[in-house]
């Protein structure tokens, strides 16, 4: 990744986000592009339009933590922005490469013995572990079943990016597509911004952006996030729609992978379904060929 571009990019598609009302200044004169201009920027975060300059066109080593907290302040950066603009900043110093993670390339991974047996006792949701390339490495029962369209193509290991751009069912699967879809590039960004490097999730996004003009178009517009805790909305094709709240944890054992696990309202009709889903999937498993590693949601081998 071309950190100077990165930068660039970011900044100004920050900068043309915002309108001079939202950040207390007069409406004046025409605008040729949208959002704020360079000046107004500067003046915000109390520097030179000189160096606003300088720094939107990438130059960020070296620059301190108060010009970047002007800067985050003056963008109205959330917090998942200010963390992806730290990275890039330490990323342009050099600084980042002792916190990068090692072994960016592709591997057969599989969950310890210990994690899928903490997967297995989650019996009554879905639980998965995935990683910041969407990969959907692990599973227990419940988690295997709903995403079940993942596992379809036996040739590929089964990644969200993938099937939400790729798979005409992923329209079906996501009620709101374009939310997931947005959910989905700006995860892949933040991805991005912690490994640079990782030539897997560069290959990935390249791949995408050539095959989909919709992942093309929200990839250029540099949004990140942080992936914790919220609500998805899921239409199964075996049990119909579940509303589920999740909670994303950090593995501190598996650096870089996180475990996702969903939860239904006591009572609701999400909360039955799951149990009509934990029904179907048992009866799948029970059904299948021993060892048949197609049905067998333990035996999930994926690329971390």
């Amino acid at each position: 990744m071309d950190n100077k571009a990165e930068v660039s990019q970011f900044l100004t598609t920050r900068r043309a986000r915002l309108r001079p009302e939202q950040v207390g200044l007069p409406s004046v004169g025409r605008r040729r592009v949208p959002g704020l201009r360079r000046s107004e920027v500067a003046a915000l975060a109390g520097m030179s339009v000189e160096y606003y300059a300088k720094l939107e066109r990438g130059a960020l080593a070296g620059v301190s933590a108060g010009v970047l907290d002007a800067l985050a302040n003056a963008l109205r950066l959330n917090d998942a922005e200010r963390a992806h603009l730290l990275r890039l900043a330490h990323e342009a110093d050099g600084s980042n490469r002792v916190l990068r993670r090692t072994g960016s390339s592709p591997s057969l991974w599989r969950p310890r013995p210990s994690l899928q047996r903490a997967l297995d006792a989650i019996t009554d949701v879905p639980a998965i572990v995935g990683n910041d390339r969407s990969d959907l490495l692990a599973t227990n029962l419940l988690g295997r079943a709903m995403y079940a369209d993942l596992f379809l193509d036996p040739a590929r290991p089964p990644n969200f990016a993938r099937h939400t751009f790729l798979d005409s069912g992923a329209r079906h699967f996501y009620p709101d597509w374009d939310w997931a879809a947005d959910i989905t590039v700006a995860n892949l960004r933040t991805g991005l911004g912690k490994s640079p490097q990782d030539s897997a999730l560069r290959d990935l996004v390249e791949e995408l952006s050539s095959r989909s003009p919709e992942f093309a178009r929200r990839w250029s517009t540099h949004d990140v996030r942080t992936h914790g805790s919220g609500t998805k909305h899921f239409h199964h094709h075996i049990v119909g729609d579940l509303h589920l709240a999740y909670e994303s944890l950090d593995l501190r054992a598996e650096p870089g992978l996180t475990l996702t696990i969903y939860s239904a309202q006591p009572g609701s009709p999400t909360e039955q379904a799951l149990a009509l889903l934990a029904s179907w999937a048992a009866s799948e498993q029970a059904a299948a060929p021993r060892g048949a590693e197609s049905n067998d949601p333990r035996a999930s081998r994926e690329h971390r």
